[in-house]
């Protein structure tokens, strides 16, 4: 079986960490996702920005493992939000309509100067409403 394609690196900072998820994220690495976010919680970090400028794919295994850490993260007190996500992620969270829960500001944005005032934060963009497909009863013609 090939190894995953996918590079975790975490950088802590106090109560904080930034991760950063190079590669792709698919069924065989979001396990790898969701320990190494488990991890921070066991390490006492309350606050998880996960910058995902270098991922290059994500799929829904991978956005059920955020789900899954953000409910974790937010059952613990803390914050967990993705950055940059990927083209394939962001069609995930737009159809789901759940980037209100898992999207945060750039990354460029995460860490202000001290004394510096944070500028306010951007509201989400609407989120687009996919109509269900009403089953007709009945012969089709």
């Amino acid at each position: 079986m090939p190894l995953p394609q996918l590079t975790i690196y975490r950088h802590d900072r106090l109560n904080r960490a930034l991760i950063a998820l190079a590669g792709e994220v698919d069924l065989e690495s979001a396990p790898l996702v969701r320990a190494a976010l488990a991890r921070c919680l066991s390490d006492g970090i309350r606050i998880v920005d996960v910058d995902l400028t270098p991922m290059t794919f994500c799929d829904c295994s991978g956005f059920n493992a955020f789900l899954y850490a953000s409910q974790r993260t937010t059952e613990a007190g803390g914050i967990l939000r993705l950055h940059n996500p990927p083209p394939a992620l962001g069609l995930i969270l737009d159809l789901t309509g759940s980037g209100f829960l898992l999207i945060g500001p750039p990354v460029g944005h995460l860490s202000p100067p001290p004394g510096d005032v944070p500028a306010p934060t951007a509201q989400a963009p609407p989120h687009r409403v996919v109509p269900l497909v009403s089953v007709l009863s009945g012969d089709v013609r």
